[in-house]
């Protein structure tokens, strides 16, 4: 068992580029920071730059740490996020994700 912290709003994370089928607008890149991953659950730090990506989501809690972004579920909500926010993403909904301010959010994934 490790114990440890790491700060949420700095900690520096790894490339993880989107497939090129996901962009629909801009240049955003996404990067990444595992904390924890087993076979139930998956934590870690996300970051989406300023653009537009499409997603299908997996079962996942999201907290907000910094940014703005517009999340357009099909069949759904437009969801407005920004600082402070506690969002919840139903497995399997398509998203369209438009990244307004660079957006960081700490992320929990169930299988």
């Amino acid at each position: 068992m490790s114990c440890y912290v790491v700060g949420a709003a700095t900690q520096e994370l790894t490339s993880d580029p989107l497939d090129p089928s996901q962009v629909v607008s801009g240049n955003p890149q996404v990067s990444t920071y595992e904390l924890l991953e087993s076979d139930a659950l998956a934590v870690g730090i996300w970051q989406h730059t300023v653009g537009v990506s499409t997603d299908v989501e997996v079962g996942e809690i999201f907290v907000v740490l910094a940014g703005r972004a517009t999340i357009e579920v099909a069949g759904g909500p437009a969801l407005e996020v920004g600082p402070g926010d506690v969002g919840v993403l139903e497995a399997g909904a398509e998203t369209t994700w438009t990244i307004h301010d660079d957006l960081r959010k700490i992320y929990i994934i169930w299988p």
